[in-house]
């Protein structure tokens, strides 16, 4: 090189950005996909046609052993296992050299720099900056997605729906995931580069930015605001004061700007659909392959049981004990990679979750557990499959309990209403495609309870003591009697709700029935705001006769409430007989599950 000069470069720009899918990024700095050639010319060499040396690097401390430093000649052909430079032309000060990363290579910015070995030179020179990310077009990245269609829908694709609703109504909005707009590449960056890993061990952090699983684990860690200054704080309390309703935004771009403008503190209000779409946002912009996902019915199991204990006293209040509960929906991601740490039968999608449920290795992350082993019942594969198996296909057991005595007795339980009409957005169209089936076998299906078994029984819990366990005589219990709202003309916001109340006498003599009735308004996780609503009725029904009670009248809507987050939950209903005194539960007025 000239002692007085430094090279010149020409990143190739337009050419390279075409070629690597890269070009909606609206960046002046080179920004290229691994395992793939991009070209570069420099000038103000003395003699282009020596020997030259590429150093690239990145993070804070680069070193060849962690494979965040390459050096790397001038070869005749293209290597797969490591960096290669193929000359592609010369002249009389400059060179025109094909680079090339391996398909495995560390992510993120590096610095390309060049040393003459002929010159004597002591130092190299810098070329310039690029940007190094996922590419799911090469066939050698873990991230490889054959189906091209599916690669510009889940990385290339700025724009999306997300389902939201019940089980009963499926709603779906769009949302704007941005992931080319402005700063936003390296604000995804700046996440990693704040993720509680890289504060602990920088070097070793970036080292593992290979690894689509080892990013999609912290990034789903970073994206809630629990442990680490992350992007967004969650809130389902309804007060929104200090920042925006969940409900009011509309991508993510604004979200990630907001928080960068803040200096990196999290950002006000997020639930679980904007978690995803953020997630969405994160993953598509490094290049992973990345869609939301709505499960309707969705547990959560906080004690790891594979079940959703809901516990009601004898007037059929629900009672707050235990954590589990339903939630009307729940919004996921699905991310697609290879897991070489399991196998290829559980490559593919895997879930992850940025909603913070439960800790996971003592923080709030989730994630990622292979959609297969899910399906399959291999919840002890790593990582939280026991948790995404229970959003999906839990058991609910149903209890009445005496807080006097603390007995409890099951009511009975329902092993099919748990992860419902499972939901994504169609490729290259706005419908909604139904995944449940990739998620468990047939609901009541033979194969679905086996596999719900070799769960349970891969979690220890079949042998296992367990004081909530119910005899298998108590599973096999039926309701004496049956119970169900119907709705009575339009629902309408701010005017009064008319609900029949049907109730069917299932045996062969006569029953007399007093049925205490509540209701709450709750959010959709169903966590209960208020009681808004009693009543109560007495009933005589013949052998077989099914009765329609007088309409029942509530207001459950005059409180000022979010409309998108409140729902109406009437209560079980108890049913007082004097042999087999047992609740009735007659589920959700608005949205009836038995």
């Amino acid at each position: 090189f000239s002692a007085a000069t430094q090279p010149s470069t020409n990143w190739h720009l337009k050419e390279n950005t075409r070629d690597h899918h890269t070009s909606k990024f609206s960046s002046k700095e080179l920004i290229v996909r691994r395992g793939q050639a991009f070209v570069v010319t420099f000038s103000g060499i003395e003699q282009p046609e020596q020997n030259l040396t590429f150093i690239a690097e990145t993070g804070p401390k680069p070193s060849k052993q962690a494979k965040t430093q390459a050096t790397f000649g001038i070869s005749s052909t293209v290597s797969k296992e490591n960096w290669s430079a193929v000359l592609q032309s010369t002249s009389s000060n400059s060179a025109s050299i094909a680079i090339s990363s391996p398909a495995n290579a560390v992510i993120g910015r590096y610095k390309l720099s060049v040393q003459s070995t002929s010159s004597g030179s002591s130092s190299p020179a810098t070329l310039g900056t690029f940007v190094l990310l996922f590419n799911p077009w090469s066939s050698g990245d873990d991230v490889f997605m054959s189906n091209k269609a599916e690669c510009e829908e889940y990385v290339l694709e700025e724009f999306g729906i997300i389902f939201s609703g019940n089980t009963h109504h499926i709603n779906s909005f769009g949302w704007n995931f941005g992931q080319f707009q402005g700063d936003i590449l390296n604000i995804c960056l700046s996440m990693l580069d704040r993720s509680l890993n890289y504060r602990q061990d920088p070097a070793t952090d970036v080292s593992h930015r290979n690894d689509p699983k080892y990013l999609g684990r912290v990034l789903s860690a970073m994206v809630n605001g629990n442990d680490d200054q992350g992007v967004v704080l969650g809130n389902w309390s309804g007060n929104y004061e200090g920042g925006k309703s969940p409900s009011s935004w509309t991508g993510s771009g604004e979200i990630l700007q907001n928080w960068k403008k803040s200096g990196f503190k999290p950002v006000r209000y997020g639930q679980c659909w904007v978690f995803a779409a953020v997630l969405t946002t994160v993953l598509r912009c490094l290049g992973i392959p990345t869609r939301t996902i709505t499960n309707f019915s969705s547990a959560h199991d906080a004690d790891g049981n594979l079940r959703v204990d809901e516990f009601y006293d004898a007037s059929g209040n629900h009672l707050e004990r235990g954590a589990d509960s339903v939630w009307n929906f729940h919004v996921w991601n699905e991310s697609w990679f290879s897991r070489s740490d399991l196998g290829p039968s559980y490559s593919g999608w895997q879930i992850l979750d940025a909603t913070p449920q439960e800790e996971s290795g003592g923080i709030y992350q989730c994630g990622p557990a292979s959609r297969n082993a899910i399906k399959e019942g291999d919840v002890e594969l790593d990582y939280d499959c026991p948790f995404v198996f229970a959003e999906v296909n839990a058991d609910r057991m149903y209890w009445n309990y005496d807080p006097a005595t603390g007995k409890k007795t099951l009511i009975f339980s329902k092993t099919t209403t748990i992860g419902q009409f499972i939901s994504t957005k169609a490729v290259g169209r706005d419908d909604r495609v139904d995944v449940t089936s990739d998620y468990k076998y047939e609901e009541g299906s033979r194969k679905e309870r086996d596999i719900f078994k070799k769960a349970r029984k891969k979690l220890g819990l079949e042998d296992k003591f367990d004081p909530t366990a119910p005899t298998p005589k108590e599973i096999e219990q039926k309701p004496d009697i049956s119970g169900k709202f119907k709705v009575a003309g339009p629902l309408e916001v701010g005017k009064d709700l008319n609900l029949i109340l049907v109730l069917a006498n299932l045996q062969s003599d006569v029953k007399s029935v007093h049925v205490n009735m509540t209701a709450w308004s709750t959010v959709y996780t169903r966590r209960p705001v208020r009681e808004i609503w009693k009543d109560s009725i007495s009933v005589t029904l013949s052998p077989g006769e099914e009765e329609n009670s007088t309409s029942l009248s509530t207001s459950p809507f005059q409180e000022v409430v979010e409309s998108s987050d409140i729902a109406y939950q009437p209560s079980p209903l108890q049913s007082r007989q004097p042999k087999y005194p047992q609740p009735i539960l007659v589920g959700d007025a608005l949205q009836p599950f038995y």
